[in-house]
C-alpha cells in the first residue's frame, strides 16, 4: 500500500503544477484584458444597426405642359444643370409674344402721355397769351366806356371773353396737371407702367426657360415615373435625383453608448459591399434629436398598460470622407458597421452645422441679359428715346 501512495504522488504533483499554471494563464489574461479595457476598448463603440443614408432630390415641373422628351432612365448618372426633360413649348413661346407686344403698346402709351404734356404746355402758354390779351381789350374798353366810346354789348362781350379764356386755361392747366402727375420724376424705361410690362416679359420667358427641366445636383437618377406624351401639372413629382457623392451613415446606437460621444470624433466605416477589405474613415456630425421610436409614425404609448422597459437607440450621424467614397461609391439603404474612437471628448453635443448649404441651380445669368438686351430694344423701337445704361447693366 505505501509502495501505490508513494507512486500517485509524481502524479498528483504534475496535476497540481498544470492547474496553478492554467490559473496563471487565466489570472494573467484576466489581467491583460482588463488592462486592454481600461486602456482601450473602453473608448470605443461599435454597432452594425447602421445605413448609408443621403437627400433624394424630388425633380418637379414649375410649370404645366406636356412631355416632348425625356432624356435620362433610372440608374444613369447625371451633372448639375443637364437636361433632364423638356416640355412643349408652344403655349409658353405665344405668352412670350403676347408680353412683348403688350410692352411695345404699352411703351407708346407712355410716349404719348409725355408727348402729351408737351402740348399741354403749348396750349396753356398760348392761353395765357390770349387771356392776357383779352384783359389788356376789356381794361381799354373799360376806360372809354364812360364817355360813350364803346357800347355796353362790346363791353360785356369783352368781359365774356375774359372769363372764357379763364376758364380755358383752368382746364388746360388741370389737364397739365393730372397729366403730369403720371410722370413725374419719371423716363419712359421707368416708368410703372412700362416696368410692370417688363416684369411680365420676365415672367414670360422664365416660364419658357422653365419647359426645360434640368437636375439641380449632380447624382444618379432614381424613381422616374414621367413619360413621352404625358401632361403634366405644375408641381407633378417626375423624378428623383440621388447624390451619392455626398452620402453620411446613420448610425443607431444604444441608448447606453451615448455617454461619451460627441460631434467630431473619428470613426471607422465598413461596408457589407466591400467588406473588410475597404475602410472608410469619417466623422461624427451630429447626434439626432430623439429615439427611432419617439419619431415614428405612430410613438409608443408607455402610460398605458403593463410596461417593460426597452433599450432605445438614438440615430447618429457620420459624415465621410468624400475621396474615399468616390473611390468606393456606396448606395443608398447599404448595410455598414460602425467603430467610434472617443478618446477625446472636447466635442460638441449638438452640431451647430452638419454641412454646407445644399447646391442650387440659380437663373442662368446670361439668360437674364439676353430678355434685358430684348426688353431695352423693344422700348427703343417704341419710344426712339436714349435708354439709360443700367436698363442693360
Amino acid at each position: 500500500m505505501t509502495t501505490n501512495n508513494e507512486s500517485t504522488l509524481p502524479i498528483n504533483g504534475k496535476r497540481n503544477q498544470r492547474l496553478l499554471l492554467l490559473a496563471a494563464l487565466v489570472a494573467a489574461g484576466a489581467v491583460a484584458y482588463s488592462a486592454y479595457y481600461f486602456l482601450h476598448a473602453r473608448y470605443f463603440e461599435n454597432t452594425d444597426d447602421a445605413y448609408v443614408a443621403s437627400d433624394l432630390v424630388q425633380i418637379t415641373s414649375e410649370v404645366a405642359g406636356t412631355v416632348t422628351s425625356v432624356k435620362v432612365d433610372n440608374t444613369q448618372q447625371v451633372e448639375r444643370g443637364q437636361l433632364l426633360i423638356e416640355l412643349d413649348q408652344a403655349d409658353a413661346s405665344i405668352a412670350v409674344a403676347s408680353a412683348e407686344a403688350e410692352l411695345a403698346r404699352t411703351v407708346r402709351n407712355v410716349s404719348g402721355l409725355f408727348s402729351k404734356s408737351k402740348g399741354l404746355k403749348a396750349v396753356v402758354n398760348a392761353r395765357k397769351i390770349a387771356l392776357d390779351s383779352a384783359r389788356a381789350d376789356l381794361q381799354r374798353r373799360e376806360k372809354v366806356a364812360a364817355e360813350g366810346g364803346v357800347s355796353g354789348e362790346e363791353l360785356q362781350h369783352a368781359r365774356d371773353q375774359v372769363a372764357q379764356l379763364e376758364a380755358a386755361l383752368a382746364t388746360s392747366s388741370e389737364e397739365l396737371v393730372t397729366n403730369n402727375a403720371q410722370i413725374e420724376d419719371t423716363t419712359i424705361a421707368n416708368h410703372p407702367q412700362v416696368l410692370a410690362a417688363a416684369a411680365s416679359v420676365r415672367q414670360a420667358s422664365l416660364a419658357l426657360k422653365r419647359t426645360q427641366v434640368v437636375a439641380p445636383v449632380s447624382g444618379t437618377v432614381a424613381r422616374r415615373n414621367v413619360e413621352i406624351g404625358s401632361r403634366i401639372a405644375a408641381g407633378t413629382p417626375l423624378l428623383a435625383v440621388v447624390p451619392l457623392d455626398n452620402a453620411w451613415i446613420e448610425a443607431n446606437f444604444k441608448e447606453v453608448q451615448l455617454e461619451h460621444m460627441r460631434v467630431g470624433q473619428p470613426v471607422e466605416v465598413y461596408s457589407d459591399i466591400y467588406g473588410k477589405d475597404v475602410k472608410y474613415h469619417g466623422k461624427i456630425a451630429g447626434l439626432g434629436a430623439g429615439s427611432g421610436a419617439a419619431f415614428s409614425l405612430l410613438p409608443p404609448q408607455n402610460a398605458s398598460g403593463n410596461w417593460i422597459k426597452i433599450v432605445q437607440r438614438v440615430p447618429v450621424r457620420i459624415a465621410l470622407d468624400a475621396k474615399e467614397l468616390a473611390q468606393n461609391p456606396l448606395r443608398v439603404g447599404l448595410s455598414m458597421r460602425v467603430e467610434v474612437d472617443m478618446h477625446d471628448t472636447s466635442g460638441s453635443l449638438v452640431a451647430t452645422q452638419v454641412r454646407a448649404a445644399a447646391q442650387q441651380i440659380v437663373a442662368s445669368g446670361d439668360h437674364d441679359a439676353k430678355v434685358d438686351e430684348k426688353i431695352a430694344a423693344i422700348i427703343k423701337r417704341n419710344s426712339h428715346v436714349q435708354i439709360p445704361a443700367t436698363l442693360t447693366e
